[in-house]
């Protein structure tokens, strides 16, 4: 049952003072124990606690224990006195999960090792520990934990006392119940002090040599961001310790947990890490400090205002990492990566201002569906555009203004300009409407009057950006700030030279280039000097291709043209990606998709013979061509001798090289047992489900569809590695029985497993080009009853097609 706006309202306005204390049980394999003791005043005799899935429940209000009317989903709560504190009382026995979403239990392949860590956020604290789960009621948090005696418990604050097995914490400052995380297992650690404070980086006992290769790298990110958010905000680290643990099966790139946040542990890579895994990983570092305070302090109220915490965290995550933390590609990277899904999110019907009003997230569900690439990609922009526009002296300012007035409280959009307008003579609450309460993007386009370069705008907002030229060599021949409204601006400077507006990716708007720059600049792309001029094209080249403004062969000919010399290797990853998961399953017919397949393979080969042995693009290159070479000689040669391009392969490229091999008919399932068992790894035990079902064979496709939707406890990660051996743009053919049968059984595994395993299933869509019939059965779907996060997914695939 998702918490409406309406309830959380009210059992805002009546609750307060509230503190908890919950003690946690994982010695038992059967499900765990969970008690929760919550003190609390409040104004009205009656309220409700939510709790998930509940066993075994036992309630007292008061010190009397009362019949607890549980429907496995809310704890009524009545009698509450209104003239002092209120105690209530619940235990429980919980399930574990296996989809991220809640108390996850693994256990590790490579050694048998069994971790237990409690996954949290919109609407998962409740399957943990009983609570009122809202954002707004902030409260201090006492947690225990009795697990196995070998085990190291981390929580979000300092262990207090320890002993057999038994942890306890120190209370929080408050906080939100989305925000408790506790993580158990035979850690292996690396500990330090800084700043006056502990600081540890943890990880799986079968990964301490990836931990221990890295420790130094990690170490010296986490301080430098530290030490900058120091230097940029007024208010102080609020938390006494600084945790940072490598976690299996989480559901999100990472978790912001105060005091220990959460990283999926693909971010710990078996084999050589390339420099751009490592700033991918420096990025999301600086990301989940900077929600300390943006998110962790200073919450929102409800969740129309997701953006001010993610936003934030997401512009000032690859602001740090690039000024701070020695990342010089973070820009580059986000530019090429994160602003396209921004603008191909815009585009959707699904879209919604980076600020929706309140009445606009009626629920959770709701909200859920918004934790996407407007609150993140586009709202990351967008407070860069706003930085660029105000000055970043004055941006800072009403920043600091805002964590100050709000630390360890509740905020709104309205707060948010309050603090801006304090420190600023400019008209925030007109550029807060025009950016924050809008959708859409405008277009900057650049013509040509009597030679002279003009930037006209088609839209209504300011923009502030740096437009750069370029001669007939592809030098850079100047570049300025400039500020465009609603009157064009001339460039006679820039007369006869190719024009990039935007050119350092400054604002969040479309680039329109005329015919002299277009021609210039794109035969000869990958020689501009400046990586992220180069990636501000590469966007605007994705974004003709979703208007259809570019055909697939266009693109694709502009990718085999530029991309093997292409000198940035995340602009050759992001580009490569885009290609095969963006451009064929969407925008090739079904029977042209090998051809276009092999095309990117072309151009991977051609990058690999290319790039040095010890460049970055190298990997990136290799990894490409694993997924869709057409040679099994090369694959299997690959295998035997261990190379890939002079280089020992990636366990990842060579478990996709594994999965190619099995979906061209080259890998039987005694090949992919002998290669999981010689592994031993959970990424062996992924990439063996993929390349089973990834064979050409009826068979192969029956029992791949089995495991979907046969296995009520198949993992997050079980679930989408099957789903991508599944589903393969070269056999839209064979697979067409499995594109209705998804279309009608998604819906029930959606709503039997919640809305963060609905995300995953959502994910899983089809990655074949659909044809008319198939389009329409997808509209029929929609038509019917299916759960609010799968449909917002299934729209934008309906969109992205159509």
């Amino acid at each position: 049952m998702a918490l409406t706006l309406g309830e959380a309202r009210e059992r805002a306005a009546a609750l307060s003072d509230v503190h908890y204390e919950v003690a946690l049980d994982l010695t038992r394999t059967d499900g765990f124990g969970s008690r929760t003791t919550v003190r609390f005043r409040s104004s009205a005799a009656s309220t409700f606690l939510e709790l998930a899935n509940g066993g075994s429940v036992e309630l007292s209000v008061n010190g009397t224990t009362v019949d607890a009317g549980y429907d496995g989903a809310r704890l009524p709560l009545g009698g509450l006195r209104a003239d002092g504190p209120n105690e209530v009382v619940v235990d429980a026995v919980l399930p574990y999960a296996a989809d991220g979403a809640g108390m996850h239990a693994f256990t590790d392949p490579a050694d048998g090792e069994r971790y237990v860590c409690a996954y949290l956020g919109m609407d998962l604290a409740q399957r943990v520990f009983a609570c009122f789960d809202q954002v707004d009621l902030k409260a201090a948090f006492a947690v225990s934990v009795a697990a196995d005696p070998r085990w190291t418990v981390l929580a979000n604050g300092r262990p207090v006392a320890r002993a057999d097995g038994r942890w306890r914490f120190a209370a929080t400052p408050p906080i939100s119940t989305d925000r408790i995380v506790v993580a158990a297992g035979p850690w292996h650690s690396v500990r330090w002090a800084h700043a006056g404070l502990p600081f540890g980086w943890h990880a799986r006992r079968s990964l301490a040599a990836e931990l221990d290769r890295d420790a130094a790298e990690l170490r010296a990110t986490t301080e430098a961001c530290f030490d900058h958010y120091a230097t940029l905000f007024d208010e102080p680290y609020g938390f006494d310790s600084y945790d940072q643990v490598f976690v299996p099966g989480l559901n999100w790139g990472a978790q912001e947990m105060p005091g220990c946040v959460t990283y999926r542990d693909e971010l710990l890579p078996r084999g050589a890490v390339t420099a751009g895994e490592r700033t991918l990983r420096g990025a999301i570092v600086a990301h989940e400090m900077a929600h300390m305070w943006f998110g962790n302090s200073m919450s929102m109220r409800w969740w129309e205002d997701t953006w001010l915490q993610e936003s934030f965290a997401d512009y000032m995550g690859y602001r740090v990492a690039e000024t701070a933390a020695g990342f010089g590609g973070a820009l580059v990277r986000f530019e090429v990566t994160g602003k396209p899904a921004g603008y191909a999110a815009d585009c959707r019907r699904s879209t919604h201002p980076v600020a929706p009003r309140a009445e606009d997230v009626p629920d959770v569900d709701a909200a859920f569906a918004n934790f996407d690439a407007i609150s993140y990609s586009k709202g990351n922009s967008v407070l860069r555009q706003l930085a660029t526009w105000l000055g970043d002296e004055e941006f800072l300012a009403g920043i600091n203004a805002h964590l100050t007035r709000f630390r360890f409280g509740n905020a709104t959009l309205a707060d948010f300009v309050g603090s801006l307008a304090s420190v600023t003579g400019r008209d925030v609450h007109r550029w807060v409407d025009l950016w924050l309460r809008s959708t859409g993007f405008d277009t900057v386009a650049v013509d040509r009057a009597d030679g002279v370069p003009v930037l006209r705008r088609d839209g209504v907002r300011p923009h502030a950006f740096t437009v750069a030229a370029y001669d007939d060599g592809l030098r850079l021949a100047g570049s300025r700030l400039v500020e465009l409204g609603d009157e064009p601006v001339p460039l006679p400077e820039y007369a006869g030279l190719a024009v990039v507006p935007n050119a350092l990716g400054e604002t969040f708007a479309a680039i329109r280039l005329d015919g002299l720059s277009w021609n210039r600049l794109s035969t000869g792309l990958s020689r501009i000097a400046e990586p992220l001029t180069r990636a501000v094209l590469w966007t605007a080249v994705a974004g003709q291709v979703r208007s259809r403004e570019l055909g697939p062969g266009d693109y694709l000919a502009l990718v085999e043209a530029q991309l093997p010399t292409e000198p940035d290797s995340a602009i050759v990853q992001a580009v490569l990606l885009r290609a095969l998961h963006d451009v064929v399953p969407t925008r090739v017919p079904a029977d042209a998709a090998a051809d276009a397949v092999a095309r990117v393979a072309a151009t991977a080969l051609a990058g690999l013979k290319a790039a040095p042995g010890d460049d970055d693009r190298g990997p990136a290159f290799a990894y490409a061509l694993a997924a869709t070479s057409t040679d099994p000689g090369l694959l299997q040669g690959w295998l035997e001798s261990g190379r890939t391009g002079g280089l020992p392969p990636a366990p990842r490229t060579r478990w996709r090289a594994i999965a190619r091999l099995a979906e061209l008919g080259a890998a039987d399932a005694a090949l992919v047992e002998s290669e999981r068992s010689g592994d031993g790894s959970a990424e062996a035990e992924l990439g063996a489900a993929r390349a089973l079902a990834a064979r050409p064979a009826e068979t192969a496709k029956a029992e791949a569809w089995a495991r979907l939707t046969g296995d009520e406890h198949i993992s997050n990660r079980a679930f989408e590695a099957v789903a991508a051996g599944l589903w393969s743009a070269e056999q839209a053919e064979l697979v067409r029985p499995y594109v209705a049968a998804y279309l009608e059984h998604a819906p029930r595994l959606a709503r039997e497993r919640g809305a963060a395993f609905a995300h995953v299933v959502g994910r899983s869509f089809p990655a074949v080009t659909l044809d008319d019939e198939q389009l329409d059965l997808l509209r029929q779907a929609l038509a019917g009853d299916v759960p609010t996060v799968l449909r917002r997914t299934w729209e934008d695939e309906l969109d992205d097609r159509t």
